[in-house]
This record gives structure tokens, sequence and C-alpha cells, in this order.
């Protein structure tokens, strides 16, 4: 039994420990703070800021086709019809290079008249329509902009009635994060190793490498946390190691179905679109002991 009653003191006792031991190690606005574990000797902490220019990967616009015709049925399959054989031209560069969206729209056109101030108004009762107005609208985003000037000038070709501004964005695939994130790294390195040259001093072993760049943001001066701006960040050039060759385009027998425009015609609506750059900014933190 005086063993038992010992343990649960033991353990009573105990937790309050674990209690502080969870506590943070600091308030803020206290004016004396604890220091980090890797500032117990001479160092260095280096926030590494890069910044590139990389061309859009991305593109798309929108393009509408109208239809007019006394039944909605056949005012729909009008509109239908003219963009089937745009959309299976399109379907055949594949998925992974171009997706399309089609949808179809339609709404009834009424008698209209004027009405005692001479305003033409539409007479909206369901006797009194005349015609029903469908709007076929194909949405195509572009996945591969080296075949954007071609699929483009295939929509212009089929004489859509509408056709939207083309737009472009910018979704960088993993070996670009990688590599600004280590052109990161890299910067803050040679920011260190000048700093420390500068200062009479030379780099000592890694204590901390942090790719988010919060460890440098830690103020003991301030108090603790502080954030701020690391400073301006360095201009990189981005050269990727292999360029692939323009995608081919759809063949002429898969790509060209009844109605769909010819490749005289798709030329002729040829126009220049370069994708603009788009910036991109990694950041991170390394910090080095003192010699």
């Amino acid at each position: 039994m005086n063993r038992l009653i010992a343990a649960v003191l033991a353990a009573a006792i105990a937790a309050p420990a674990v209690a502080v031991a969870q506590t943070p190690p600091a308030t803020i606005g206290e004016r004396y703070i604890p220091a980090p574990w890797w500032m117990r000797e001479p160092v260095i902490a280096s926030i590494g800021q890069v910044r590139t220019q990389v061309a859009a990967n991305r593109a798309g616009f929108s393009a509408s086709f109208q239809s007019v015709d006394r039944t909605a049925a056949d005012a729909s399959r009008k509109a239908a019809d003219q963009i089937r054989a745009l959309s299976q031209a399109l379907a055949a560069y594949g998925v992974d290079v171009v997706r399309v969206e089609t949808t179809v729209s339609t709404r009834p056109l009424y008698d209209q008249y004027r009405d005692e101030g001479g305003v033409l108004r539409d007479n909206a009762r369901a006797d009194q329509i005349e015609r029903y107005q469908a709007d076929a609208t194909i949405n195509v985003t572009v996945r591969d902009t080296r075949v954007l000037e071609r699929v483009y000038a295939t929509v212009v070709a089929s004489q859509p009635t509408s056709i939207g501004q083309v737009w472009f964005n910018l979704e960088p695939d993993n070996a670009v994060k990688t590599w600004l994130q280590g052109e990161a790294v890299k910067d803050a390195a040679a920011r260190a190793r000048a700093a420390a040259s500068n200062a009479g001093a030379s780099l000592g072993e890694v204590k901390v490498i942090d790719p988010t760049g919060r460890a440098c943001e830690t103020d003991v001066l301030a108090g603790w946390p502080a954030y701020g701006s690391g400073g301006l960040a360095t201009d990189v050039d981005f050269e990727p190691a292999f360029v692939p060759p323009p995608a081919p385009p759809p063949s002429p027998v898969a790509a060209r179905g009844a109605g769909a425009p010819s490749e005289e015609q798709i030329e002729a609506a040829r126009l220049a679109l370069q994708p603009p750059l788009r910036e991109l900014t990694d950041r991170a933190c390394v910090v080095y002991a003192l010699n």
C-alpha cells in the first residue's frame, strides 16, 4: 500500500513539470527573451531570396456560335452542329495537350412592340414567342502553348459568332520548384560568405537549413518572434534542361470532320500568340557558424 501511495504522489508531482515543459520559451513583448539554441556561439543567419521569370505554360479562350430557329430543339441542334466538327478537331490533339468544354444554352425571342413612349419592349408571354436563340459555347484550355497558335487559328477559321480574349497562366512543375528552391539556398550561402568576408571572418559548419526562411526571422534584440523583410531578391535565369520539339498537329484525316476548317483556312487565320513571362520567387534560410 505504501508503494502504491508513493507512486500516485510521484505521478501527481510530475504532472505540473510536464505542463511547464510545454510552455513556450518566451512571451511576445517581454523585455528579455531566450535566444535560439543555435545562437549560443557566434553564427551568421542568411536569408536567400531569388526571383526568376518563366514563360506561361497554360492558355485558353472561349468562342460562341449562335443559331436562331422556330423551335428550341431545332435552334439547339443547329448550334450544336456548328461546334461538333470543331470540338472533334481539337479533341484530336489529346486531353494532355488541349481540353475542350462545350455548352449549349437556349432562350426565347419574344414578339416586340412599342409602348406609349415609343420604347421597344418584349411581349414576354409564352404565346408571343417568335423564335428561339441557341448559343453553343466552346471553352478551350491549351496545356501545351506550342500548339496555341494553331488551335486558335482553327477556332477562328470555324467562323464563330464571337471569340473571347486569350488568357495565359503559369503552373510551375516540380522541376521548376526544385530548381528555384536550390537557387534560394545557393543565394543564402553566397550572401553569408560575402558578409563574413567583409567582416573579417570565415564561415564554419552549417547549423540550420530552413527552406521556409522562418528560422532567420527571429529577432533576439527586438523580441521573439519578430518578422520582417529579408531585403531585395537576387535575379536568376531559368534555363530548362531540355526543350522538347513542338507537338505535331493532328493528322488531317483524324482532325477534319464534316464542317471543320481546311488547312488553308487555318493557316490564313493564324496569328502570333507568344506566352508572356511570369515571375516566380522563393526563399531559404541557412545558419552558419563563424570562425
